[in-house]
Formats: C-alpha cells, sequence, structure tokens
C-alpha cells in the first residue's frame, strides 16, 4: 500500500470505535476497505487513494476491556477539505467488524496547517526573544566598538610637540585644551575635534603658539591637579576662556551631556585669575582683627554718624538662601529674587551687573556662585537689592550699604 508522508498530509482524521467484541487490529483495517468500497465511487476509492499516496496509512489503535473493544482511528489525508470530509463520513457507515456489532464516529478532521502554523508562530516568538536578549545587545556593542576604534584612530599629533589632538584643530576657531591623551579620545567618543591635549604638566610650546592663532578653552579636571595645571596655563598662554569638570571628576571619564552642561557654564580667563586668587586668600591664615577704644572727640569736632543700618536677613531666608546656593556651585550663575524669596530669574555670574541695571527696582537679594567685586557692588548699590548672598567677597562690611552674606557665615 501507498504511505503519505506526514508533510505532505494536510488534514487528519481521527474517529472512534466501539466493538462488541473481541478482534484484532486487521479485521477494523479489512472492514475499513470492504465496506466502504463502491461508496463512493471510482475517484474515492480508498485504496486506490491510498495507492496514489492521497490517503495515508490508516492507523488503528484497540483495547479490550469488559470483552469489549475501544479505540481509536487516525487517517492523514491530502485531499481538499470537501473530499476529506466525505471520506471521513464514509467511515461512520461501518456496522460490523467480523461477527460483532461496531460503531464508528468522526470526532474531529485537523487541519495540519494550523497547528504548523501555531508551532511557527510560537517558534518565531522565542527566536526572537532570543535574538532581543543575546543578538541585539551583542550588536550594539560591535557597532560601539568599531565607532570607538574609529574615534581612536582619528587622534594625530599636533605641532612640533607632537600633542595629541583631533582632526579638526586648522579648521575649528576654537580650540579645547584638555590635560591628556584619554581626554582627548573620551571628547572625540562624543564628537569634539577640536580638541588637544599638553601631554603632561607643562606647557608645551605648541599651545602657546596656538594661543595667539585661536581661541581656547581650557578645560580641566575638578581637582587640586586641574587647579595647579589651569594656574600654569593662564600663566604661559593666551586662554580665553576656563571650564572645568564636575568636583572629584576627571574628563576623561565625564558623559557627554556633563561635557555639554560644563562647556556651556565656561568662564573668562580673567574670572577664572580672581576665583584661583579667592581661593589662595581662603587658604591662608588671617590675621585677627584689633577692636579700637573710639577716642573722645574735642569740643567743636564734627560728630562721626553711625552708618545706616543694614537689612538683615531672617532664619528662614537664610536657610533658603543656604539651599539656593549650594545647588549653584559649580555653574558660575546668579539667582535674582524679590521681596517674596521668589527667583525672578538665573543668569550667568558675567551678565549679573547688566541684569540689575535693567531691572532696578524689585530686586531684593542675589544668589552668586562666586567672589562679589567692587564693581559687582557699585551696580548693586544703585538698585533696590538689599542682600548679596556669595560664596566669597572682597568687600568690607563697612564699605557698603548692602548686607553681603558668605556660605561660610550660613
Amino acid at each position: 500500500m501507498g504511505k503519505i508522508s506526514p508533510v505532505s498530509s494536510k488534514y487528519v482524521v481521527n474517529a472512534s470505535i466501539e466493538i462488541e467484541g473481541v478482534v484484532d487490529r486487521p479485521d477494523v483495517i479489512g472492514a475499513i476497505f470492504g465496506q466502504t468500497e463502491g461508496l463512493l465511487g471510482e475517484e474515492l476509492e480508498l485504496r486506490e487513494l491510498q495507492r496514489s499516496g492521497r490517503i495515508g496509512r490508516i492507523e488503528v489503535n484497540i483495547d479490550v476491556k469488559g470483552g469489549r473493544g475501544i479505540g481509536q482511528i487516525i487517517i492523514p489525508s491530502s485531499l481538499d477539505k470537501a473530499e476529506t470530509a466525505i471520506v471521513a463520513a464514509a467511515l461512520e457507515v461501518i456496522q460490523r467488524i467480523g461477527p460483532c456489532n461496531a460503531k464508528v464516529k468522526i470526532n474531529t478532521i485537523e487541519d495540519v496547517r494550523i497547528s504548523k502554523r501555531s508551532f511557527v508562530i510560537e517558534r518565531a516568538k522565542q527566536l526572537l526573544k532570543q535574538m532581543m536578549d543575546s543578538v541585539m545587545p551583542d550588536s550594539q556593542e560591535l557597532a560601539e566598538e568599531v565607532a570607538h576604534s574609529v574615534r581612536v584612530m582619528e587622534v594625530c599629533e599636533y605641532g612640533k610637540d607632537r600633542c595629541p589632538a583631533g582632526p579638526g584643530i586648522d579648521d575649528a576657531e576654537e580650540v579645547i585644551v584638555v590635560e591628556g591623551r584619554a581626554d582627548v579620545v573620551n571628547l572625540l567618543k562624543h564628537g569634539f575635534k577640536n580638541v588637544i591635549a599638553m601631554n603632561g604638566t607643562s606647557i608645551p610650546p605648541t599651545i602657546v603658539e596656538l594661543s595667539h592663532k585661536k581661541d581656547l578653552v581650557a578645560f580641566v579636571d575638578g581637582d587640586r591637579g586641574g587647579n595647579l595645571i589651569l594656574r600654569d596655563l593662564l600663566n604661559i598662554a593666551e586662554i580665553d576662556f576656563v571650564t572645568r569638570a564636575p568636583d572629584g571628576k576627571e574628563v576623561e571619564e565625564l558623559a557627554k551631556k556633563e561635557i555639554h552642561k560644563a562647556l556651556r557654564s565656561r568662564i573668562t580667563a580673567e574670572q577664572a585669575k580672581l576665583e584661583l586668587a579667592s581661593m589662595d586668600t581662603s587658604q591662608s591664615i588671617r590675621r585677627p582683627v584689633i577692636m579700637r577704644t573710639p577716642m573722645p572727640t574735642r569740643p567743636g569736632a564734627p560728630i562721626a554718624r553711625a552708618p545706616p543700618s543694614k537689612a538683615r536677613l531672617n532664619e528662614d531666608e537664610k536657610k533658603a538662601l543656604g539651599n539656593m546656593l549650594e545647588g549653584l556651585v559649580g555653574t558660575k550663575g546668579a539667582f535674582v529674587l524679590d521681596d517674596k524669596m521668589n527667583v525672578l530669574g538665573k543668569v550667568p555670574l558675567a551678565e549679573l551687573g547688566s541684569t540689575l541695571k535693567t531691572l532696578n527696582q524689585g530686586v531684593y537679594a542675589v544668589v552668586v556662585d562666586g567672589v562679589v567685586e567692587r564693581d559687582l557692588v557699585d551696580v548693586a548699590e544703585r538698585s533696590s537689592l538689599k542682600h548679596i548672598i556669595c560664596m566669597d567677597t572682597r568687600i568690607k562690611p563697612t564699605d557698603s550699604r548692602l548686607n553681603i552674606v558668605t556660605a561660610a557665615e550660613l
């Protein structure tokens, strides 16, 4: 007999059979062929269909219990739906198998393609999950590794001192100066090609020569070493702007967002010099203040008048302003507040003077991430300002009507 391949079958007929007696499997198969012979015509004759491979091998499983046979008939089919249904229905005409009465009932006609489709969908889900869990991250890592390799390859040597640099030095009007090669690699990684390294603690002549041709931005680490290098740079080269990595961090370990934030917060070289000088002053030992006994005035001499009393902050205001000052650290900016402690705006420290001139009235206090100088105080005294909260000040308390409060006092 012919045998249909499980691969080519489209449908599977599942039928149950009950026999009132004990028979063998060949008896059942013989009854199927014999009792359906001539019933469906030549085209649907079971023997011919099996011989041509359109009907597969008929599987019969029989269990005998209590003198009765109960079993299952399975017939694979590659016929179309209608023909398969006709062949299946023909099985139910079987009423006897050998000497025993029998009853055949079709339970289901299973569409093999639906089962295969369900398997394909489930397997596809598993494969997609594997791809997302393992293949995709690997591909991403590969892409990042290739991109990093390309950026490292972009590091070139510039000038007679062979300083590590990006490929965009000659084309850029502004150049970022960093400490070492690793800093250059990190900035290249994040798209900055106008960067050059000193490649050591001493300032190479190449950087000095470049400072005469380009605008230089010194980008140093946020530690004491960064300040030392910055001092040398400001003394030897014509640096235009200065910025630092966040406290305790190095330029080579900064993320893209941190780099952009640092470059946006850059200050002028003049302001950086003042800040460095302020650091030196704050670290030096302060001399004790000697209180002098007021001398008696002689008759007819003009009486010295006490300066007008300054505004004072209450405890709630001190706490709020102290928190604002802490939040400004490292930004080189300033908050402008009204008398209800509402923030009117945040401006760069370099623009605070012009802002106070513009506002003139309605300003109650400013919080400054920096050192207060005389020029800022002169502008502030011509406005309605009462308080300046700052990191440090070069103005004596008796030299201004303003209430100048430093971080140490808060």
